[in-house]
């Protein structure tokens, strides 16, 4: 039986629309992966973005990447701005996928290029 979860996961970023949109690729086929997760089972993804980081809308930037290959088109996508808080890391794109695994699932989260030090507990689990 499949059951409800949220995925998480963080990139560090330079500001170009092609380093934002790739890490932000990496990062959301590494979840898939890493959970055996198919497009289909996907609620909806929740990105957002330091204030550091215009070049692009994130959720602009996962939906161009993935393509016409995927249901790019029919996945929910919302984007907010981070608190811009003192000593908050910077650069960093955060996203939450909600989805339906396997009941009893190990969930593997990414944090990458940097995003590690905001989890290490779940870093390490990669």
């Amino acid at each position: 039986m499949k059951k409800l979860f949220a995925l998480r996961g963080a990139v560090q970023c330079e500001n170009t629309q092609v380093d934002i949109c790739n890490r932000i690729k990496q990062m959301y086929d590494e979840l898939l992966s890493l959970n055996n997760l198919d497009e289909k089972d996907i609620v909806s993804v929740i990105l957002s973005v330091t204030r550091d980081l215009d070049a692009v809308n994130p959720s602009s930037a996962l939906r161009k990447s993935l393509g016409a290959n995927t249901r790019a088109g029919e996945l929910s996508l919302f984007s907010v701005q981070e608190p811009d808080c003192v000593n908050s890391l910077e650069r960093i794109v955060r996203v939450i996928i909600h989805c339906y695994l396997e009941e009893g699932s190990n969930l593997r989260h990414v944090y990458r290029n940097g995003a590690e030090v905001l989890r290490p507990d779940r870093a390490a689990n990669n």
